[in-house]
């Protein structure tokens, strides 16, 4: 693997990227040595209060309680502190000061991570459990956001190419702590949210977290309704043996806004507010019911079993009139619009065993696991039509001076429009064994075998396409450690995504027997606590996409399979608590991605994915009533896709909080985003699509804790 060259500008590496938070998960409940007559030790809560940015463990990525110096992989998590200081509400906010990734737009409709150059609809997970509908999520009921970053097929599964995200939600427990925040902003936002834990007894604990919210945005026409609910119940049942069950209702209405279209390889120069399509149809519903049981037990002999069930029932609704492109002669953009009705039901179950062993004078952390998943899935997409333009004119246009389309719209199925049912299962097994070799040597090696397996049954022609693969996902990393508090890491992983797609409806005839794509990671790491209080890590590393299937220049009847992306690139972080008035998360990331596809983009740089980027968040404790926080995100200059023809402009920005508590327990904060009114552009679908970033914005929250 080479290592990528740093421009000088980038070898000014300094501080990075932090975080905290202590998980009280079900699997902690279990343990004993934690629980005294129902409350958690003091040293867990002291802990948890000096490090308010900073985390050292983590059970995702090996399904064992690791220290996260131990695990040879890139890894930032986002604590419950840093997002009620950063006022964040949303996936969006919750990686913009994550180095080596970034939110694409996401049609309006969905959250589009960019985890190490690849964008993904998919990748995400609650609690270690696959959450994949397109959708915007919530951060309402969460304790903290996992971003793992390259491929993971060995613990998920299929899919994570180029990293995921985790969300780790609020369990009953034995902390009493409830508390209300009320917030709302300088357009038009409104928002509540409030969380409940109830000790009934040393056995039984009740929690309840809600939200709701009515707001507006920058955006001209914008509108935002959400509500959610999330009950949670943890009992112990004994000593050894815990149950935990929760359930979830959430729904999110809004106006599916696609951005701006481009002109001259740059985004069209108008108002960031100015809205291009038809505003009455363009709207998003999303409707989610989750319920969820997680089963701890501590066997005599320390086995550990923890059994995690999820049913899920997504409803998906978008339509949208969305601009094409800008035409400067006539000074018009072309508007197209389609709807697309998503209805999934997920019935998710893994089954994992620990065990701690001696052998051979060697320490052994082993794990073995099962999944077994099933999803149903029922798509239709429909075609919008422009009456005004003709009985079966599919385009329509818009000016400069009158950017809405006021006309009608009618939706209904093209020739080639989807109206379709799919199946699919999964049955993995896993092992995994984390081996202390010697006092300095550790190793984790593991590997995975999944049996997926997807029917899809297309309406339109009442054909049915079959897919059946076996994957195997390996990993394997080797640890050096000169100080215990201090690592140096190698590893390689891979992942893969079948031809389902990862929203599994994109087989067809001429993929279903193609192998699936094949996503590979080496990597090399450090990672430092120092002093107890601040974390370093490092990563240089090279992500390889491969079995990307292309037309055959011999036959364009048939597909080949050929190299499809790489990216190579250098991630650094620091977080912790410099002083003890002084919290810090900072990153620095550079990405050297290309295209190795044949044809007039090889060696194209891939969408969205700038070369470097920069972020730093400070706050500062003034005094037991008054702190402060500064925080700057800086990038360079992107593409927004993989044809480059259209550049997204490098922008810094800088964000600013002030934090005030009158009296013990309630807190008053104000967030100011993009504090210099920078004009830029914060992320694109395509080329036309392209979301203006809000001016600056004012965020004045109240949270009091009973």
């Amino acid at each position: 693997m080479s290592v990528p060259k740093l421009k000088p500008l980038s070898c000014a590496i300094q501080v990075a990227l932090s975080i905290i938070a202590v998980h009280f998960s079900t699997a902690i409940m279990a343990d004993d040595d934690v629980w005294d007559d129902g409350k958690v030790e003091t040293i867990e809560v002291v802990g948890q209060q000096e490090q308010k940015y900073r985390v050292l463990t983590t059970t995702t990525a090996t399904k064992t309680n690791t220290l996260l110096r131990n695990v040879p992989q890139a890894i930032t998590v986002i604590t419950e502190e840093l997002i009620s200081d950063q006022a964040m509400q949303n996936m969006a906010d919750v990686v913009r000061y994550v180095p080596g990734v970034q939110m694409a737009q996401g049609e309006g409709h969905r959250d589009a991570p960019v985890l190490r150059g690849n964008t993904s609809t998919a990748d995400f997970f609650v609690n270690g459990v696959r959450d994949d509908v397109q959708y915007f999520r919530d951060l309402y009921n969460v304790q903290r956001v996992e971003i793992l970053k390259g491929p993971s097929g060995m613990i998920f599964g299929r899919g994570g190419a180029g990293g995921l995200i985790n969300r780790v939600t609020k369990q009953a427990n034995w902390v009493e702590r409830p508390e209300i925040t009320l917030s709302l902003d300088s357009f038009d936002r409104y928002r509540f949210t409030g969380d409940v834990n109830q000790v009934l007894d040393d056995q039984l604990a009740l929690r309840v977290t809600g939200m709701y919210e009515d707001s507006q945005s920058y955006r001209d026409f914008s509108e935002l309704k959400r509500k959610a609910i999330n009950p949670t119940m943890t009992f112990r049942a004994t000593d050894r043996t815990s149950i935990a069950f929760s359930f979830e209702h959430f729904e999110d209405e809004r106006v599916t806004d696609r951005g701006i279209p481009s002109f001259n390889g740059k985004p069209l120069s108008v108002d960031a507010k100015t809205f291009f399509g038809s505003v009455k149809d363009s709207h998003t519903n999303a409707e989610l019911d989750a319920f969820s049981t997680t089963i701890n037990h501590e066997f005599e002999n320390g086995l550990q079993l923890t059994n995690q069930t999820r049913y899920a029932v997504y409803d998906k609704f978008y339509a949208n009139v969305l601009p094409g492109a800008y035409n400067d002669d006539t000074k018009r953009v072309t508007v197209t619009g389609y709807s697309n009705q998503t209805d999934r039901k997920n019935w998710m179950n893994q089954t994992d065993l620990t065990k701690e062993v001696s052998f051979a004078g060697m320490n052994h952390t082993l794990l073995a696991g099962i999944e077994l998943n099933r999803q149903l899935t029922d798509n239709q997409r429909n075609t919008a039509y422009f009456p005004l333009m003709g009985a079966n004119a599919t385009s329509a246009y818009v000016t400069l001076v009158e950017t809405v389309y006021n006309g009608s719209v009618e939706f209904r199925q093209s020739a080639t429009d989807a109206l379709n049912h799919s199946e699919a299962k999964t049955a993995a097994l896993y092992l995994q064994d984390q081996v202390e070799l010697n006092d300095q040597w550790q190793a984790v090696i593991g590997v995975r075998f999944d049996r997926f397996e997807a029917d899809l049954t297309n309406y339109r022609n009442n054909t049915t396409l079959q897919s059946n693969d076996s994957l195997w996902s390996p990993r394997a990393g080797l640890i050096y450690k000169p100080k215990d508090e201090m690592s140096f890491y190698v590893s390689y992983s891979a992942a893969f995504v079948p031809r389902a797609g990862e929203q599994l409806a994109s087989l067809n005839a001429n993929n279903a027997a193609l192998k699936p794509e094949k996503f590979s990671n080496k990597e090399f790491g450090f990672k430092w606590d120092l002093n107890d209080v601040v974390s370093i890590n490092t990563a240089i590393y090279q992500l390889q996409r491969s079995n990307v299937a292309t037309t055959d220049p011999a036959n364009p009847s048939l597909s080949i399979l050929v190299d499809g992306q790489q990216v190579e690139g250098v991630e650094f972080e620091v977080n912790g608590t410099i002083t003890d008035r002084w919290q810090v998360m900072a990153g620095f990331a550079y990405q050297d991605s290309e295209v190795q596809t044949p044809g007039s983009n090889d060696g194209h740089h891939l969408g969205q994915v700038p070369e470097q980027t920069f972020s730093l968040w400070n706050r500062y404790t003034l005094n037991e009533q008054w702190s402060a926080a500064l925080g700057v995100v800086s990038q360079s200059k992107s593409y927004v896709v993989i044809d480059n023809t259209v550049v997204l402009p490098g922008f810094t920005r800088v964000d600013a909080g002030v934090f005030f508590a009158p009296v013990k327990d309630l807190r008053i904060q104000l967030n100011i985003e993009n504090l210099l009114d920078k004009a830029y552009y914060a992320s694109a679908h395509n080329n036309n699509n392209i979301t203006p970033a809000s001016p600056r914005a004012a965020r004045l929250g109240l949270s009091y804790k009973f």
